[in-house]
């Protein structure tokens, strides 16, 4: 078997009008949350699994080029690394995934500024449904507290480059 390696990114995505994209998880309805993954590699740059987990998770390209809004995309200066991280215990529903042993993991949060609320093309084995929300309410319909807590930095950390 091969273990999620216990670094993880969390993505804010939102608008210019502070609303928030969140999804609910296929394998605890009613957990609602930011765009969540795991690096594939050690090596892998977080940036790069950013990048992944959002295309992944809602169907938003980010991209290098001159982004095209009709098809999703987003331009890499968009996504902005907030150079926060949370050290949490990771809950035992879900230690299985990772080493014996291990028991924390280390979340790295970005923030994307995206132009208008995209429809989402959710990964069904992973989610169920998605929602955008004002970011008070986003945060307060997030199961995790590091999610949450994101969220409720909106305000500060907003920099309009849309």
């Amino acid at each position: 078997m091969t273990y999620k390696i216990p670094q993880s990114v969390l993505v804010v995505i939102y608008t210019k009008e502070l609303d928030v994209l969140l999804i609910e998880r296929a394998d605890r309805p009613g957990f609602w949350q930011s765009v969540t993954g795991s690096r594939d590699s050690l090596s892998e740059p977080l940036e790069k699994t950013a990048v992944r987990e959002v295309f992944e998770e809602t169907g938003i390209r980010i991209v290098e080029t001159v982004p095209n809004p009709e098809q999703h995309e987003v331009s890499f200066n968009c996504l902005e690394d907030w150079k926060t991280e949370n050290v949490f215990e990771i809950f035992s529903v879900w230690r299985h995934r990772f080493a014996p042993g291990v028991t924390e993991n280390t979340e790295h949060v970005f923030g994307l500024l995206v132009p208008e609320k995209f429809p989402v093309v959710l990964a069904p084995r992973e989610h169920l449904n998605s929602i955008w929300l004002p970011y008070r309410e986003a945060a307060e319909k997030c199961f995790s507290y590091t999610n949450k807590n994101a969220i409720l930095q909106l305000p500060e950390r907003f920099h309009p480059l849309l």
